[in-house]
């Protein structure tokens, strides 16, 4: 069977999945090339407010193709991450339904999303130095950003493979769920939320965090800040919205 990448969109959220049912949707460059092509296509989709990855059961995403991998170049490498690096540029708020496990570049997919949630038989496996390769696609920043210094070096120097519970309580993963079922309704949610506010107020304020995350103070930040913020005040958007909350109130 060939890698596949489904793509549903409903209520403004894009739900993608990933399936390359024999590997346990292995990332592959084909399955790469494919999720790149399903993430620029609803980058340009105006309809498209949030987005739900998530994998074909029973797997989330199983690593990177090891074949294809054996002596492979930076240019071959950059190919396998072109998929994940498509999510993690993508300037619309991601979920990540972590449905099983997420292994290696599977990894890679869930550090690339904005959020992540788990459903019972999520597992969190980098492997990388297990098998003697080197990590790739920016997973060291990714790991680092998500976990800390240490946690970050539990899992990729030291091996430590969590699961859904230990994910949530080292704040891997926001919430953890006791069915696949209920993990997806939960990403959808969430992403449904995003989906309500106005799309490109949305953008803004996702390219603001990734800013402020790197200032180097609260001032720095607040400078960042006014600018956006002092755009939205004029917008039709916040004009009818608070127009529409007013009106409720006097109408109590």
């Amino acid at each position: 069977m060939t890698a596949e990448v489904h793509l549903t969109v409903d209520d403004g959220i894009a739900v993608v999945t990933i399936a390359n049912p024999t590997v346990r949707n292995a990332m592959d460059l084909e399955l790469s090339g494919k999720l790149t092509a399903t993430m620029d296509a609803i980058g340009a989709d105006e309809k498209i407010g949030a987005v739900v990855i998530t994998g074909e059961p029973p797997a989330f995403c199983a690593g990177g193709d090891l074949v294809e991998l054996q002596g492979a170049d930076p240019a071959r490498l950059r190919s396998v991450y072109s998929g994940f690096l498509a999510v993690a540029r993508s300037p619309l708020p991601t979920v990540a339904a972590v449905n099983g496990a997420a292994v290696g570049a599977g990894l890679n997919l869930a550090l690339a999303c904005d959020l992540r949630l788990a459903g019972p038989r999520a597992r969190f496996d980098t492997r990388f130095l297990q098998l003697g390769l080197h990590p790739g696609g920016g997973y060291t920043w990714m790991a680092d950003r998500a976990l800390g210094a240490q946690g970050a070096k539990a899992l990729t120097l030291f091996g430590d493979v969590l699961d859904a519970d230990e994910a949530e309580r080292v704040g891997l993963v926001w919430r953890r769920y006791d069915d696949d079922a209920t993990v997806l309704a939960a990403a959808r949610e969430f992403a449904g939320r995003a989906a309500a506010a106005p799309r490109s107020l949305v953008q803004t304020t996702k390219a603001t965090m990734s800013l402020t995350a790197g200032a180097i103070s609260h001032a720095e930040a607040t400078e960042i800040e006014v600018r956006a913020q002092a755009a939205s005040t004029g917008s039709p958007e916040f004009l009818a919205r608070v127009t529409a909350l007013q009106a409720h109130i006097s109408s109590r």
